[in-house]
């Protein structure tokens, strides 16, 4: 495709490419979860889950209601994890059909109170505990307390327990990954004694599945996978990134020395040099951090270094030795040079550049 304005590009085969090999990997009758949480990662969540449930996906997560109840109103039939509800939104979430993550004895007993004023019977609900992420969830010591309380309620049902890995990417985390395993069985297995029915139980992400095929148990998670952001030293090779950020040069500029660039004059010449300006800038999720030669773009296969300082709406990259025309296509990142290599130059990583892209941003959806 032709790049006449700033774009991101989503390659739904790559998508498909991805779910099938992560599916691929799975021990036999393991339920995979896809976590199109972000506006699924930063390309468009409703399309991908769309595209994600004509495939057969056994669930969604996403992090917050405003997010499940935008997929139902898109028209996703699949259950939905909302992995971080807040209590303002429990009303919203069974109006929706969404199912929440209880993650303390506070969150628990509200939802249960509205459960109950609403004459809900068995109302799916997740349980997370904290097996060492130390960010949210029930402790071990709360498996007695949790059970008291659902015993005394046939307002909601536990659709599932569920942990997350602190370190399942990192080969020398090997000890503690598998001290989080251990964990959260000795959690589950106690939790399942006592509560008479065996409910859905997942602990791997996406690293998990490819490091940990011994901790698949009943589902797995994966967002980063699905959407593989180049992430190579941490990932399967086998996974495709599905996004390309693309732009075109506005305008070409060729300054003397001494001449300067942008705001600030923060970049001056020392020699001749011929510069190219890109309409897209911080307000489209190109960060300041990428100005001063700490980011690039690619043109005609050659780096193009960031200038000065970002704006708003526009970089000005340096092209002194490289070939181009006004028009020429501008490569921000791609299958080739992934989100995952240009953010780790500007010191962050892809997670935050490829969420971070506005919504101003066009999406393009190919499948290819």
């Amino acid at each position: 495709m032709s790049t006449r304005e700033t774009v991101l590009e989503i390659n739904l085969a790559h998508l498909t490419h991805n779910y099938e090999y992560l599916k691929s990997k799975l021990n036999p009758g393991v339920k995979l979860l896809a976590v199109v949480k972000a506006a699924g990662y930063g390309s468009d969540a409703a399309v991908i889950a769309k595209h994600l449930e004509r495939l057969n996906v056994d669930y969604f997560a996403v992090a917050y209601a405003p997010e499940g109840i935008a997929l139902r109103e898109a028209g996703i039939q699949k259950p939905i994890l909302v992995f971080h509800p807040q209590t303002v939104n429990f009303l919203s979430l069974i109006k929706y059909r969404l199912e929440p993550s209880m993650y303390s004895m506070r969150v628990l007993k509200e939802f249960i109170s509205i459960a109950e004023s609403l004459d809900q019977d068995r109302y799916p609900v997740h349980l997370k505990f904290n097996t060492g992420l130390n960010r949210i969830g029930f402790s071990k010591d709360e498996v007695d307390q949790c059970i008291s309380m659902l015993n005394n309620t046939n307002a909601i049902m536990v659709q599932s327990l569920f942990s997350h890995l602190a370190a399942s990417e990192d080969h020398t985390e090997k000890k503690f990954t598998l001290k989080q395993i251990n964990a959260f069985k000795r959690i589950t297995d106690n939790f399942t004694d006592q509560l008479g029915y065996k409910p859905i139980v997942h602990q791997c992400n996406t690293s998990g599945i490819l490091n940990y095929p011994e901790a698949h148990i009943d589902m797995v998670r994966t967002g980063i996978g699905l959407y593989g952001f180049g992430n190579e030293a941490i990932y399967d090779k086998e996974l495709k990134p599905i996004a390309s950020l693309k732009s075109i040069i506005s305008q070409i500029h060729v300054l003397s020395a001494g001449e300067t660039v942008g705001y600030n004059r923060a970049f001056t010449a020392t020699a001749e040099t011929r510069t190219a300006t890109i309409p897209i800038g911080h307000a489209d999720g190109i960060g300041r951090h990428y100005g001063h030669k700490k980011g690039f773009v690619m043109i005609n296969h050659k780096k193009a270094y960031i200038l000065g300082n970002v704006c708003m709406d526009m970089i000005m990259v340096d092209i002194t030795e490289i070939e181009c025309k006004e028009g020429d296509e501008v490569i921000l990142f791609d299958s080739d040079v992934t989100a995952a290599f240009v953010a780790e130059h500007a010191g962050t990583i892809s997670y935050e550049l490829i969420t971070g892209i506005a919504p101003r941003v066009k999406r393009v959806f190919v499948d290819k």
